[in-house]
């Protein structure tokens, strides 16, 4: 009479190079996730800072920013001054200087400092932060 042998659970073991295949996709894997989530994250600041940057200067002219939000329309590598890079991204907005009319302004941020303003003009001098 023959005897069939059934292998009890954890008895099959994947081989060492196939577990050490999967460890370095894994690995690969959560470190493309954490570079994605950073970014994500630099970007939503960024998207904040423009917001609040849009909002006083239209406060500052005394127009009616509309849609109260800001709009990306641009992303591109940049050299810091460390020599690091760094992204210089650019938003859009929209104001109304007698609620009937519908313009756009645009301002430039590198990293969370404003090189570059287009929009609404205040009636005498102030500082945007």
């Amino acid at each position: 009479m023959r005897r069939f042998v059934v292998p009890r659970f954890g008895t099959l073991r994947p081989t060492r190079r196939v577990a050490t295949v999967i460890g370095m996709t894994l690995l690969i894997l959560m470190i493309v996730a954490g570079m994605a989530f950073a970014f994500w994250s630099a970007s939503r600041a960024a998207a904040e800072r423009a917001e609040a940057v849009g909002r006083d200067a239209c406060r500052a002219a005394g127009v009616q920013w509309l849609d109260q939000s800001v709009h990306a329309i641009g992303l591109r590598p940049y050299r810091q001054e460390s020599g690091w890079l760094g992204f210089e991204r650019t938003f859009r907005f929209d104001y109304s200087i007698n609620g009937e009319d519908r313009h756009v302004g645009k301002l430039v941020l590198r990293g969370d400092r404003l090189v570059a303003f287009t929009g609404p003009v205040a009636r005498e001098p102030s500082t945007l932060h």
